[in-house]
């Protein structure tokens, strides 16, 4: 996955003492997504809006609010998560994401 013609915010956006690292890029278009990394470990974010997390290398395990079950992601694969709700993941080793927002 590659972008052109965006603009990175450089601050980078650490949760769990770093073991989730994001940046925040803008598209040319004005479409907003972050991408990082999640080192190994068992997380739960909230969400304000509605968003697709691709997962673009390495694996996880996720699971979505309403849902019971986790469910396992590999590079190429996506789970979409609606807004003003949760999501848990799970990492064995680490993972790099792009999470895009979803307008409906």
């Amino acid at each position: 996955m590659k972008f052109d013609n965006v603009s990175v915010e450089a601050k980078a956006n650490t949760y769990f003492d770093g073991k989730v690292v994001s940046y925040a890029i803008t598209l040319e278009n004005g479409e907003k997504k972050t991408l990082g990394v999640i080192f190994p470990g068992e997380y739960k974010f909230n969400t304000a809006a509605a968003e697709r997390m691709e997962i673009t290398m390495g694996k996880c395990t996720a699971c979505v609010e309403g849902e019971t079950n986790f469910y396992e992601y590999e590079a190429g694969s996506y789970f979409d998560i609606p807004a003003n709700s949760f999501f848990k993941i799970k990492v064995d080793e680490h993972a790099e994401y792009v999470c895009s927002y979803i307008n409906k």
